[in-house]
């Protein structure tokens, strides 16, 4: 991320212009993609910031195209006929929606079928839609994409699997490099003869072959791509008792996949599933999956795993995107427009950043963006309840659906957000989560709640700064040099918050008035 200074002293650097108005970006305001794999069919449909999208539709049917693919060569009669209603109804949606035509993409079932491009041919005939079906190494290619959607920059091994497939992508600078497929999906691995020591030599030496083929050290950072690691990862979740159930940036230690696919070996699949709110489907591919997880993490050795949300779809999205709009920050950008289409004065977000930055004087640029995205954000909230107001934040920030957070990260904000409109945290239903920060970052993200309780009081006009904040951690002293155009808000109230933020940074304040927020 690119944390330039620009010419007023703020460090917005290519932040300082949204992107989400530029004419160059408007046709990715609403943009729907059609994705036919061998196990679902799924319209998505994005929405919002153009660099960190919104879903506003997504739609899935279990139609099972790859089911006993590899035993007949041929897509499900039944799995064919549930998909083809699918896209119908997709189609329609669309036009409706005016976002025709649909972008549209097809892995391994149709291309490996002998009976595919028929069907392809029936599905545009029937239905206007025009599948594009794509290789393997396109596949791994589209879905490292989806990544990079999210994690600007990153490095390591893109392993996505599918209902029929499963591919391997290096990541690295923020481009996708060497690719490689395999037959390793869960449905093609049905039925394989030698029961479960079969199953296990066949997997070994696929992953094997992979490894060596793909030339890579191991130690990598490995992204999960598909349902299958994603239905892995909750039940790591139900496992270990944690209680984020956001699948997008949990990170799981190597060592915890081998536990968990012991879990699930010895595990009630039916009570499992319904502990984990997975489907018959879906369930009934896990224990597959996760012989196959295990595997590529006994040979690849990552360093650490972490779960993608964001695959082909947001791949199929990610290129049509400018390199320009590839390099934004997704959270700066996704808080930009949220400012912009909900907060009461859109613009103070930055004025409120600059502000109050001088109480962190020690934050990288990692805390930076966390701390702009929390002032971009900090009144977009305003329309629930007051009463409310404070849990709804934290809902915002922990469970939306942002890229470039993780998992510490979203409570972080969370708090800060809370404590934008509340002075406590204790008795409520989210000190199980809070409590995953440390203690000193609690502290920091209650004064940097307090901090924006605080500025927002101070609301002027434009780009105008409302005066100057002093922290003197030796004097323990909080100077308040307030602009001579501010002084008419400074009241009652403005001042007892500037009293819990000084007593929240454990000092005491004063408050100097004069022009530009010099002392006089």
């Amino acid at each position: 991320m690119d944390n330039a200074t620009s010419q007023d002293g703020t460090e917005w650097g290519e932040h300082s212009t949204p992107m989400y108005d530029m004419a160059e970006v408007e046709g990715l305001s609403r943009v729907g993609v059609v994705d036919v794999g061998s196990n679902s069919v799924r319209l998505v449909i994005f929405d919002g910031a153009a660099r960190s999208p919104a879903y506003f539709y997504n739609e899935k049917v279990m139609a099972g195209l790859g089911a006993g693919l590899g035993e007949t060569g041929h897509l499900s009669p039944e799995g064919k006929l549930r998909a083809i209603s699918a896209i119908r109804r997709f189609a329609a949606l669309a036009d409706r929606l005016g976002i025709s035509p649909l972008t549209t993409v097809a892995t391994a079932a149709m291309r490996d079928a002998s009976d595919g491009p028929a069907f392809a041919e029936e599905i545009e005939r029937e239905t206007g839609v025009k599948l594009m079906v794509v290789d393997g190494a396109e596949e791994a290619r589209l879905s490292a994409q989806g990544v990079l959607l999210g994690w600007p920059g990153s490095y390591g091994l893109v392993c996505d699997i599918g209902g029929s497939s499963m591919e391997l992508a290096v990541l690295a600078d923020g481009e996708v490099g060497r690719r490689m497929t395999s037959a390793l999906g869960p449905l093609k691995l049905k039925g394989l003869p030698g029961g479960r020591k079969g199953l296990e030599a066949h997997v070994k030496g696929v992953v094997q072959s992979l490894f060596e083929e793909m030339g890579e050290p191991a130690g990598q950072r490995l992204f999960l791509v598909g349902g299958s690691w994603r239905a892995i990862a909750r039940v790591d979740m139900e496992r270990k008792g944690y209680p984020l159930h956001v699948l997008h940036e949990y990170r799981m230690k190597p060592g915890d996949i081998g536990k968990t696919a012991e879990f699930i070996r010895k595990a009630d699949l039916q009570e499992l599933r319904a502990q984990c709110r997975i489907s018959d489907a879906r369930m009934s591919l896990v224990p597959l999956a996760s012989v196959v997880l295990t595997e590529v993490i006994r040979r690849f050795k990552p360093k650490d795993v972490t779960i993608s949300s964001y695959g082909i779809r947001e791949g199929m999205l990610y290129e049509q995107m400018s390199p320009e709009l590839r390099a934004r920050d997704p959270l700066i950008e996704s808080a930009r427009f949220a400012e912009s289409k909900d907060a009461r004065l859109p613009g103070f977000g930055r004025v409120l950043y600059d502000f109050i930055l001088p109480l962190f004087p020690r934050a990288d640029w990692q805390k930076k963006r966390i701390i702009r995205a929390a002032c971009l954000l900090h009144d977009v909230s305003w329309r629930a309840h007051p009463d409310y107001r404070a849990e709804v934040t934290f809902d915002n920030a922990t469970r939306a659906n942002l890229g470039g957070l993780k998992h510490a990260e979203r409570i972080y904000l969370g708090l800060a957000l809370l404590h934008r409109y509340t002075s406590k945290r204790e008795g409520t239903v989210y000190e199980p989560l809070i409590q995953m920060l440390p203690p000193e970052d609690q502290k920091e993200a209650e004064v940097l709640g307090r901090a924006m309780r605080f500025g927002a009081m101070l609301w002027i006009q434009g780009d105008e700064p409302p005066g100057k904040l002093e922290w003197q951690p030796k004097k323990k002293v909080l100077s308040l040099h307030l602009a001579e155009a501010a002084r008419p808000l400074f009241g009652e109230v403005s001042e007892a918050r500037l009293k819990g933020l000084s007593t929240a940074l454990g000092g005491t304040y004063q408050v100097k008035i004069g022009k530009g927020g010099r002392p006089s």
